[in-house]
């Protein structure tokens, strides 16, 4: 049985493409597997808040010498870590805002990117100083911009501030099976957006078939 963790960082609901594309994902894998543990975490609904100075000051010490106060100040981001951990695959649901993420998504970015809870310092390879510590896990990135052209080699690659940064990000985390469907244009023709939105949900169906033979695969072994 696999436990999945779905986030929403778009402040729109119901007019959401990325939501679209986290409940297509939701409603197939629950038909295949309905015993399965989903986990839903809609950023733009929790008080996410951003880290200040007493984060810092208390992230940056041994858990053993840290005071309740401070403790209690970490409390969110540790609930957040835990619930990481626990997930065999995080599905994103994310809108481009201004060629990036939306504030929530950072806000959240920033409670989970803790050194010696998802990733630790490697002194020993100055050219990979990073060594993740989320291991054996599937990130699906289902995402929606409002122009196109974005991916490498593209028009728009070089404003591309939102799958770029989620990759990296999670890769320093330790997670480095990424997939990704992206809802393109959904400023633009109207009458080419419902198609693109159609084929992205036929995307999403195709991942969710994809990981599904290995779920169940890894419950015969």
């Amino acid at each position: 049985m696999k436990k999945i963790l779905i986030l929403n960082a778009s402040a729109r609901t119901v007019l959401s493409k990325s939501r679209m594309l986290t409940s297509a994902f939701a409603e197939d894998w629950t038909a295949r597997f309905g015993n399965d543990q989903i986990t839903h975490r809609d950023l733009s609904l929790h008080n996410i808040p951003y880290v200040d100075e007493n984060w810092v000051t208390a992230a940056a010490k041994p858990k053993a010498i840290r005071t309740p106060e401070e403790m209690a100040v970490l409390a969110l981001s540790d609930e957040l870590i835990t619930e990481l951990k626990a997930a065999d695959i995080i599905v994103l649901g994310s809108p481009m805002y201004n060629w990036s993420v939306p504030g929530v998504l950072k806000g959240y970015i920033d409670q989970i990117v803790r050194v010696n809870e998802t990733w630790r310092i490697n002194r020993e390879d100055p050219a990979n100083p990073y060594t993740g510590l989320l291991e054996n896990k599937t990130l699906l990135l289902l995402l929606s911009r409002g122009g196109t052209g974005y991916e490498p080699g593209q028009a728009n690659a070089h404003m591309n501030f939102q799958s770029t940064y989620l990759k990296t990000v999670f890769q320093v985390m330790g997670v480095n099976d990424i997939r990704m469907v992206a809802i393109d244009g959904e400023s633009q023709d109207p009458g080419r957006l419902k198609t693109t939105i159609s084929e992205a949900i036929q995307k999403v169906n195709e991942l969710v078939k994809e990981l599904s033979a290995i779920n169940v695969s890894s419950c015969l072994l």
